[in-house]
């Protein structure tokens, strides 16, 4: 089974592709010229299946299976914020470093050193039998800090229920047995074996 995924993101390409050894697993731009997505929907579950469906359309090979994941953290306390603009919360062209910053900053700016958040992951599976998507969470505390080098995005002000690190602390194999990402890889993983 093929499976093309509709990111260019490296950190997630090598995520999904440790999750999903038994399949071929390649970016999307590895089949064609990479082009602009527009993720103009409201939920993380619209998001996932806009980019899904827009590769999908322009494969050639329609035997294959597109998956893409819409992801972001959510703090409730700032309103949910950034929630689905997580990966362009300082700007449609910032890097994560700036995102990170500018979570940290409105922390401080709220007069929050910690406070209640957690990360929604939605993954869209498009393929000729249809169109599918499952979610995963993770909660735990958003801190006013960056702590570690490890993961990416906003890793590092992030503290998963029952830790006192971040997830930029933790050991690789702890992360991935937490993850939100992991979470509603499994349900995909599932969803994978019923289509075959």
């Amino acid at each position: 089974m093929r499976i093309i995924l509709a990111t260019s993101n490296q950190g997630k390409v090598k995520e999904f592709q440790s999750w999903i050894k038994e399949y071929e697993v390649e970016p999307f731009s590895s089949v064609m010229e990479p082009f602009e997505i527009e993720e103009n929907g409201t939920t993380f579950k619209e998001n996932a299946l806009i980019k899904a469906r827009a590769v999908f359309e322009k494969l050639e090979d329609k035997s294959a299976i597109v998956l893409s994941d819409d992801s972001g953290i959510s703090v409730p306390i700032l309103g949910g914020i950034p929630g689905i603009y997580s990966a362009r919360y300082a700007g449609i062209t910032a890097s994560s470093q700036e995102n990170l910053h500018k979570l940290i900053q409105t922390l401080k700016e709220h007069h929050l050193h910690s406070t209640p958040a957690f990360y929604t992951a939605a993954i869209a599976l498009v393929c000729a039998k249809g169109e599918f998507c499952v979610h995963g969470w993770m909660y735990g505390t958003a801190i006013n800090e960056a702590r570690g080098d490890n993961g990416f995005g906003y890793d590092p002000m992030f503290i998963p229920e029952g830790f006192t690190q971040t997830l930029g602390e933790l050991d690789e194999s702890v992360k991935k047995s937490l993850s939100h990402r992991a979470r509603a890889l499994e349900l995909a993983h599932l969803m994978l074996k019923s289509l075959q």
